[in-house]
C-alpha cells in the first residue's frame, strides 16, 4: 500500500519543482512513502533511541549516586540525547520523550494518529533502557540509586516546587524542539546540539528540586524495572502540562503558519 506523505522531519512539507525546459510546464510532485516507512519505522526509531538514551541516563545516575551535584548526569543525558537525535531524527523526528511528542502534536507537527504509537514506543524503549542499565550495574550501586529512578522528592512538601520545576523545564525543552527542529521558519541544523544543551542546563538547574526529568518515559522505565513509584505522577503531570503550554504557545507565535514534519 502506498500513501502520500503529508509531513516531513526537520523540514517543511513541500514539493519538488521540475522544469523540463523552455515552454514546459512547472509541476509539483510529492514523495510517496509506504505504510511501513510512515508508521512503523518512526516508532522503531523512537523505541531504539529511547532505549539508548535512557540506558545512558540511568547508568549516569547509578554511577553518580555517591557523588554530590548533578554534573555527570546532566552531561550524560544531554550528550546521549543529542547523539540519538542526530542519527535517528530524520526517521522519527527525534522526540524520544512523550511530552515532546505531545507538544509537537498540539503545535501541528505530528499526525495525531501517530501520537499514541509514539508514546507506546517510547515507554517500551524506556523499560528496555532501564533493564539494560540494571544488567550493567552491580546490585549495591543499583540499589543505592533506586535503579536510576527519580527519588529526589521525599516529602509531600516538595511536591509543588518539583511539579512546577518539571513543567517549566519541559516547556523550555519542548519549545527548543518545536522551534529549533520542527518549524520551517526557525529550525536550525544545530537542533540536536541545542536540544542536548537544553537538557543539560535544565538538569543542572533543577536536578536538586525534582531530578530534572522532563521526560515521562525516562521516569517510567526505571520505575518499572526498580519498582520505585514514590511521587511518580509528578513526572507525568509536570512534563505534560509544560508540553501543552508549549504547543499552545507555538501556535500563537506562528500565527497562521503551520509547524510541520515530513516523514521521509
Amino acid at each position: 500500500m502506498m500513501i502520500e506523505s503529508k509531513t516531513e522531519l526537520f523540514t517543511v512539507a513541500g514539493t519538488d519543482t521540475v522544469d523540463s525546459g523552455p515552454g514546459s510546464e512547472v509541476f509539483n510532485s510529492r514523495k510517496i512513502v509506504t505504510t511501513f516507512e510512515r508508521y512503523i519505522q518512526p516508532c522503531l526509531a523512537e523505541m531504539v533511541g529511547c532505549s539508548l538514551f535512557i540506558f545512558v541516563g540511568c547508568r549516569s545516575v547509578i554511577e553518580n549516586a555517591d557523588v554530590p551535584g548533578s554534573i555527570q548526569p546532566a552531561l550524560a543525558h544531554g550528550l546521549a540525547l543529542a547523539s540519538v537525535i542526530a542519527v535517528l531524527g530524520e526517521i522519527s523526528g527525534g522526540h524520544f520523550n512523550p511530552a515532546v511528542s505531545v507538544s509537537v502534536c498540539v503545535s501541528g507537527g505530528l499526525d495525531v494518529m501517530l501520537l499514541g504509537p509514539y508514546i507506546l514506543s517510547q515507554m517500551v524503549g524506556g523499560m528496555i533502557g532501564a533493564s539494560l542499565a540494571k544488567a550493567a550495574s552491580s546490585i549495591i550501586s543499583y540499589a543505592s540509586a533506586a535503579g536510576g529512578a527519580f527519588n529526589v522528592v521525599k516529602t509531600s512538601g516538595a511536591i509543588g516546587s518539583a511539579t512546577v520545576a518539571e513543567m517549566v523545564m519541559t516547556l523550555f525543552l519542548s519549545l527548543v524542539v518545536c522551534m529549533g527542529a520542527v518549524n520551517g521558519r526557525t529550525r536550525t541544523p544545530l537542533a540536536p546540539l541545542c536540544i542536548g544543551l537544553t537538557v543539560t542546563a535544565c538538569i543542572l538547574a533543577g536536578g536538586s528540586v525534582s531530578g530534572g526529568c522532563m521526560n515521562p518515559a525516562r521516569a517510567f522505565g526505571p520505575a518499572v524495572v526498580a519498582n520505585y513509584w514514590e511521587y511518580h505522577w509528578i513526572y507525568w503531570v509536570g512534563p505534560v502540562a509544560g508540553a501543552l503550554i508549549t504547543g499552545s504557545l507555538v501556535r500563537l507565535l506562528l500565527g497562521d503558519q503551520k509547524t510541520r514534519l515530513v516523514l521521509k
